[in-house]
Parts: C-alpha cells; structure tokens; sequence
C-alpha cells in the first residue's frame, strides 16, 4: 500500500497542473511562452535521472533511494505550494523531477523483489500499473477541480500530506534483501546517458511547440543520438558497466520496453487529442471534459485487475498482444469523429474499452521487461521500464499535436481525426512488434499455457 501509494501520487503529479497553468501564470507573473517550462522541467528530469537512480538503488538500496526521494518530494512540493515567483515555482518541479526518478525504480524494484513468485508479482503489478494510469488521468481531473474550487497551490501541497503520510509507515513496513557485493558506479555512463535523455526529452517537448523542422527539436534530439552512442561505446568497455549490454540483448527487455513505451505514448497522447476534442470541438469546459475522460481512467483500474488472470492463462507475451488489438479496435471508430454531441457517449464507452486494453499490455510488458533478471539487477530494469513510461508520456503528446495541427483546415476537427488514426495505427504495429520479435525468457514463468515456456 505504502509503495502503489507513492507511485499513484506521482503518476497524478504528470498531469496535475496541465490545467492549472493559465491561472499559475496570471498569479506569479509567467510570461505565455514561459508557462512550457513548469510541465518541461518535471518532464526532463523525471526521465532523465531515473535510469541513473535505478543503478543508485541497486548498489546504495532501494529502500534508503525511496525514502530520500519521498523527503525530497515533500520538500519541492512544499516550496511549489508557497511559491511567490517563478524561479521557485520552477525549482520546485525540478525537484518534484528527480524525486520522481528516484522515487520511481526504487519502488517497483522493490515490488518485484518482494513479490518473486510469478502470480503474485503478476497481481502486485497490475495494480502498479492501474494505479499509476489512472493516476495520470485523475491528475488532470484532480488539477480543474483544485484550480476551480480552491486554489492550484493544492496541487503541490496535497503531496506534502501524502509524503508525510508514507514516511510515517513505510520505515517500519518496508524490507528488501540483503545486498550482495557492491559493483562501482559507471560515472561516465550514468553522466552520459543522464545526457542523452535530458536532451532527447527536451527535443521531444521542444518539437510539440515549435514544430520537428526547428532546430530547437531535431538539434537536442541529434546530440541525444550521438551520446547515446557515446554512452554504448561506454558501456562496452567499463569493468561494471551501468547498463551490461548483455540485458540490452535480450529480446524480453528491449522489446518489452518498446512495447511500454508505445502503449503509455499511444494512449496518453490519445487523453490529450481527446481533450481538445472536448472542449475545442463540442464546446465543454476543461472539468466536464476531464470528467467524460474519467471514465477512461476507472477502464484503466480494471484492465490492471484483469491483467494479472490473462497474463496467467496465456502469458505476458499474449497479454501484450491481445491489449494492443483490443486498443485498435476502440480507437479506431474515433478516427470518424464528427461536431455532434451524440458522439459523447460512443467515445466514452470507446475510452472505456481503451482503458482496460492499454494496462492489460502496459502490465504485459512490466512482467515481461521484469522476469529473469538477477536481484541485484532489478532497479536497473525497473528504471528501464521507468525510462520507457516516462519518455513515452513525453513523446506521444507532441507527436500527435503536430499530426493534428499538420491537416489545414478551418477546424481542428480534421487534424484531430488522422492523428487518432495514426494513433491507432501505431497501436497496431506495436502488436505486430511483439508478436514477430518478442521472445519470453525461457526460464521465466511468463506464462502457464499458450506456447510460451513456463
């Protein structure tokens, strides 16, 4: 309860302000194309420090990384709740970033970890991933409320109650193995890939506003390519290398974590194309919009549940498959949109399905991207699959903007309906992916039945 508690507060903490920016500007003084850099600072150092922190908890332990990570959360979130000006209000994201990445390895290596037994990880996991998915829906539902009723400071204090909370408990709940030797930290591939993912976020969220053909997003992006060769070239030299390009190889975690990626990119990019549709199209405010979208987020909690007696009966591999088909087949239809408000109800039982679809394959790809790997390994791949998450939730949303707005028309209705279809389309080929590619770690009890090797 301690560690799904963390991870659903950061989950919301993606989406939370979303909303809240317009009145966050106007009350500290941001300039319009300043308010950017509120969502960008999280974004950049949630994802650009977690792998680096999930080797830190391997070798420094996890449940001492979790613990800092949570003071840390409390401490940013406190400061951005009584922000006055805006470099605070910043500081406090960049913050609220890297205990995210801290945060967020360490406790799902310590979930897997606890949990070794093939069901029980299965279960412990799918209700991560529920949880968390519906965390980033509910942040949005939860920011416009907050922002409408009391105030967006709310945002930010309600995670000091909740981390004060968490270090109440989890010192006297939580336990994790004792450490075997202790590797030395790669430095410069910590330093270099910490590098390239900065700048690959940044390119990515630079591309969603000043369009791919700037140099402001196909420069970070190219630099982001050359360290990450840098960083393998690295890798392939050091005595203890920070990644072993051996767990690279392996088909269960680089396409395990693909698939992870194109699920949280395809569905969380689809919450904001559907957004605009709500409110650019049919007219609502942004509360009754993040109400209807609602509906997509209690999907997502019973797709978690459901995850786990798939996964059993026919194995990760399939579960992955079957949640991205299942997707496709409710995202499509939306590609046909129209301005009638009969639609509401079709897409929310669309959204709905969606939901479920989308956490059956991301608790898929979290069993698959986790089995058969060394205990002392287990931050690590647990920051991969964190890495996958948090740079998908960042890639997705500015590629399907730029889709959308890419279709001139006198609405933004048309744009709206290919970047669904493409959406659904890139759902497609991710199933396509794993079923060609993906192979499950024959010593794993990946699955029971269905061909794959128990």
């Amino acid at each position: 309860m301690v560690l799904l508690t963390a991870n659903f507060t950061l989950a919301v903490d993606f989406s939370i302000l979303n909303v809240a920016l317009p009145h966050i500007g106007r009350e500290l003084g941001f300039a319009t194309s300043a308010l950017q850099w509120i969502v960008t600072a999280f974004a950049l150092c949630a994802a650009g420090f977690t792998l680096f922190f999930g080797r830190v908890a391997d070798l420094f332990g996890r449940r001492r990384l979790f613990l800092i990570g949570i003071v840390l959360l409390g401490i940013s979130s406190l400061a951005g709740g009584l922000a006055q000006e805006p470099m605070l209000l910043l500081s406090a994201r960049v913050g609220q970033g890297i205990a995210t990445a801290m945060i967020t390895p360490a406790a799902l290596s310590l979930l897997t970890t606890t949990f070794t037994e093939a069901s029980a990880r299965a279960r412990v996991l799918g209700l991560n991933g529920a949880l968390m998915a519906a965390g980033f829906t509910a942040g949005a539902v939860l920011g416009g409320v907050l922002t409408g009723t009391v105030s967006w400071r709310w945002a930010f204090l309600i995670n000091v109650v909740v981390a004060v909370i968490v270090l109440a408990i989890a010192p006297f709940v939580l336990r994790e193995p004792p450490a075997g030797p202790r590797p030395r930290l790669d430095v410069p591939g910590a330093i270099t890939v910490t590098l390239a993912l900065v700048a690959l976020v940044f390119g990515i969220d630079m591309a969603g506003r000043a369009g791919w053909a700037s140099p402001a997003a196909w420069g970070p992006i190219a630099a982001a390519v050359l360290l990450f060769g840098a960083f393998l070239a690295i890798e392939s030299r050091v005595v203890d290398p920070l990644i072993a390009p051996a767990l690279l190889r392996r088909s269960n975690i680089a396409w395990g974590n693909i698939a992870g990626l194109l699920a949280f990119a395809t569905e969380t990019s689809l919450v904001f194309l559907l957004t605009l549709y709500l409110q650019e199209t049919l007219g609502f405010d942004a509360v009754v919009a993040g109400l209807i979208l609602a509906v997509l987020g209690i999907g997502t909690v019973i797709g978690g549940l459901i995850a786990p007696r798939v996964i059993g009966m026919r194995g990760a591999k399939t579960a992955i498959i079957f949640g991205f088909v299942l997707q496709v087949a409710a995202t499509l239809p939306l590609a046909f949109l129209t301005d009638d408000h009969a639609w509401v109800l079709p897409l929310v039982i669309l959204t709905f399905i969606g939901g479920i679809a989308n956490l059956v394959a991301i608790v898929g790809y979290t069993v698959t991207a986790t089995s058969d790997v060394p205990s002392e390994q287990q931050g690590l791949a647990t920051g991969l699959v964190t890495m996958s998450q948090q740079v998908g939730i960042t890639l997705g949303t500015p590629v399907m903007s730029a889709i959308a707005t890419s279709v001139v028309a006198s609405t933004l209705l048309p744009g709206l309906r290919v970047a669904i279809g493409v959406n659904a389309g890139i759902a497609l080929a991710a199933a396509l992916l794993v079923a060609v590619l993906l192979r499950a770690p024959a010593g794993s009890r990946l699955a029971q039945r269905g061909g794959l090797a128990e």
